[in-house]
């Protein structure tokens, strides 16, 4: 009877309390890496490839882990960016409410998980091995059994618990945080067309994924941050099996060069203005809120405009205002014939996206006309904008 008891205290290991603890965060954080660097960058999008012997070992340890079924996983996934804050989407917040994601983000996912539908669509080049059909995909509550068997051999009763934070982990971050409250709150580097928000510049509880935004502006990138002042741990593990020769990253979208005191609009300047719409138009921005804040104080005082929501309507991207938008934009630009000219010319720039039967030679003219344009505005931040667009390469 004592050796039950002490074995109930203790575990095999007479682990400390502060032990317990390390072991617990590893662990969870091991799931989050397999999570954001194989299911998510290699299996959903494609933007790496892996050795064998990393798959193999991430997909023992989500099965292990968290029971999870990869096509189920990456089908959902990819249903998600399909129909992003759309009917269809598994989770979105506009859909279903942010409450609902956060609180319910897993029995989200195990709906969608019924759509078999939708599953088989959405999962190709999955895996579908022996493995994956005899044992992952069969037998997936037969993992975290074990790993409960585990925890408790090694720790003793407390092992209930750590069993227990290991299954919420993926739950609570992944399926609500992310799903949630990443396309709800935080600060966007890119207008894309989906609400995605990065949550913290800093990517590492979730292992990169709180930078959201930039993954659904670039999601095919393996690296999901952008700014020199943002931190994805995902990609340092990538960086790091790169290097022991594991892993091979799909080259990231680069940033344009800008070539000062150019001129002239080229084929140059064109193709790397086609290759970053979502680069460009915040750079566009990024000159204009200055201009937008000063025009929008002197209209809240004269006309009662809600001054953060106004900001928030011009700061989107002409090309993805939806019909409710353009009615408010609309309204609120009548109060300003400065906003309304400085807005025609985005949209302008804008529709040079949308022209996708023109030729590369009536494209170029398009292009070159916007910038002799902008280069005559009144607004001095238009014009520099302008000089810098020429020099695009």
């Amino acid at each position: 009877m004592e050796i039950v008891l002490r074995f109930l205290a203790d575990g095999l290991t007479g682990a400390s309390a502060f032990s317990i603890l390390i072991y617990t965060l590893v662990a969870t954080h091991v799931t989050i890496v397999a999570v954001t660097v194989y299911l998510h960058r290699h299996q959903a999008h494609r933007a790496l490839s892996l050795h064998p012997v990393v798959t193999h070992f991430f997909r023992f340890w989500l099965w292990l882990t968290t029971g999870m079924v990869t096509r189920e996983w990456v089908a959902i996934h990819r249903k998600h960016h399909a129909h992003c804050e759309r009917p269809g989407d598994p989770h979105s917040p506009r859909q279903a409410g942010l409450s609902t994601v956060l609180l319910r983000g897993a029995e989200l996912y195990r709906t969608a998980s019924r759509d078999h539908e939708a599953i088989s669509r959405y999962a190709t080049g999955c895996p579908d091995d022996w493995i994956e059909r005899r044992l992952y995909s069969r037998f997936t509550w037969q993992g975290v059994g074990l790993l409960l068997i585990v925890d408790v051999a090694l720790f003793g009763i407390i092992g209930l618990t750590v069993w227990g934070v290991q299954m919420l982990w993926i739950p609570v971050l992944a399926a609500g945080v992310i799903n949630g409250a990443g396309h709800a709150i935080g600060y966007r580097n890119f207008d894309c067309q989906e609400a995605a928000t990065n949550i913290v510049p800093l990517g590492l509880l979730i292992g990169g994924e709180e930078l959201h935004n930039n993954h659904h502006t670039f999601a095919t990138s393996a690296k999901l941050s952008v700014k020199w002042y943002e931190f994805d741990i995902g990609w340092m593990y990538i960086r790091l099996m790169q290097w022991l020769g594991l892993a091979r990253a799909r080259p990231l979208p680069a940033a344009p060069d800008i070539r000062y005191r150019h001129a002239q609009v080229d084929t140059a300047t064109l193709r790397a203005v086609l290759g970053n719409r979502a680069r460009v138009m915040a750079a566009l921005n990024a000159r204009l809120k200055p201009v937008w804040r000063r025009e929008l104080r002197s209209l809240a005082l004269d006309k009662g405009v809600d001054r953060r929501a106004a900001l928030r309507l011009l700061s989107r991207d002409p090309g993805y205002l939806d019909g409710e938008e353009q009615g408010r934009l609309g309204g609120l630009l009548a109060s300003s014939d400065y906003l309304r000219r400085v807005q025609g010319l985005r949209e302008q720039l804008a529709q040079l996206w949308q022209r996708s039967l023109a030729s590369e030679e009536q494209l170029l003219e398009a292009l070159s006309a916007w910038c002799a344009r902008a280069a005559e505005d009144k607004c001095a931040r238009v014009r520099a904008f302008a000089t810098e667009l020429r020099g695009y390469a």
